[in-house]
Order: structure tokens, then C-alpha cells, then sequence
């Protein structure tokens, strides 16, 4: 009994220590089961998702023109492209902002999930945003947050001061937004005063 009490409590300090090999691997392998049904539960929940929107109309070249404002918070349009993915009857569109000395820069790019290749294009993607991971390095971090219900990764390159949001609106268009010598909280800002609720 003594023997038996000693091994549990050595077992229950090992298991106390969060830097243990032991509790690190079995965190791993509940977070890996976690994402598993998440992805699983998503991918039934797209099936129908990508049939409606295979059936959808994308918006034309003109359509996500119209979309690009001139200028965001001061910062003026420097290029744009739109049917840059046409050759695959797939809808998208990018465009680059700048400051006047060009020391900060935000660009947005939009892939529309519409018609049979766009949303077999975003399927992929969705399936990213429906797990749950946190990454970091000397250099740079990467993890999937909720912003207003909306799930989202986030990126941050330490180094070069650049934050990197990609995310799905309404389960059709994938988004990805760039911010150089920005902050995450900056970029967000950017993206909420694109207004990307009147892309549909």
C-alpha cells in the first residue's frame, strides 16, 4: 500500500508540472481529437454549403471593382487586380493601400466561394478555420481567434512588423488582409472600414 501511495504521488506531481513531456503530449493528442471533430462537423455542415454556392452567381470583375474603396483611414489605393484566378471561373479580386511615404501599406485580396470552382476553391480553407491552434517561434506567431463570431487566423511577423488576418465572410468569400508596420489591432481596424458586409 505505502509503494502504491509513493507511486501516486510521484505520478500526480509529474502530471502537476505543466513543462512535462507527459502532460504536453496528452494536451497535443486532446487538442488533435478536439480538431478532428470540429473539422468532421464541419465538413458535414459544407456539403451543403458548397452545393448552394455552386449554384450561386460570383460577382463579376466589375462587381468587386465597384467593392475597392480609393482610399482606407488616409491611406490612398496604389494598384488593384481583379480576374486574376478568371482562367479557373473563379471570382477574385486585390488591391494595395499606402501611406503617402509609403511607410505602412495594407493589402486586401477577396476569393469569391461562388459558382463550382469557387467553392470547391474555399472548401480547403474553411476546413482550416474550423480547428483551433496557437503556434510561436522567435520570429513569429500564428493562431485562430473569433472576431464578432467570425472565425479567423492570425499572423505576426515580429521581425518585420507585419500582420497577416485571413477569414471566411458569410461561408463564401475567403479574405486575406496584409498589414506592414502594423498591428494586429490596427488591421482589424482596416478591415472593419473596408465594410466587406456589402460584398454579397
Amino acid at each position: 500500500m505505502k509503494n502504491l501511495i509513493l507511486i501516486l504521488s510521484i505520478a500526480m506531481l509529474l502530471f502537476a508540472c505543466k513543462d512535462n513531456p507527459v502532460v504536453k503530449k496528452a494536451k497535443k493528442a486532446k487538442e488533435n481529437v478536439t480538431n478532428t471533430q470540429k473539422v468532421i462537423k464541419e465538413s458535414t455542415k459544407m456539403q451543403d454549403d458548397i452545393k448552394e454556392l455552386s449554384e450561386a452567381t460570383p460577382l463579376t470583375n466589375d462587381e468587386m471593382k465597384t467593392w475597392l474603396p480609393d482610399d482606407v483611414d488616409g491611406m490612398k489605393r496604389t494598384a488593384f487586380k481583379t480576374g486574376a484566378m478568371g482562367m479557373m471561373n473563379i471570382a477574385s479580386v486585390e488591391a494595395t493601400y499606402a501611406t503617402e511615404d509609403k511607410s505602412r501599406t495594407f493589402k486586401v485580396e477577396v476569393i469569391d466561394g461562388a459558382g463550382e470552382m469557387g467553392a470547391l476553391s474555399t472548401a480547403g480553407l474553411r476546413m482550416a478555420f474550423s480547428m483551433d491552434f496557437e503556434e510561436e517561434t522567435e520570429s513569429k506567431t500564428r493562431k485562430t481567434v473569433t472576431k464578432k463570431g467570425v472565425k479567423a487566423i492570425e499572423e505576426y511577423d515580429k521581425r518585420r512588423n507585419q500582420s497577416v488576418i485571413q477569414f471566411m465572410q458569410d461561408n463564401r468569400f475567403y479574405i486575406k488582409a496584409t498589414g506592414t508596420n502594423m498591428e494586429m489591432n490596427e488591421l482589424w481596424d482596416l478591415i472593419d472600414k473596408m465594410n466587406v458586409d456589402d460584398l454579397v
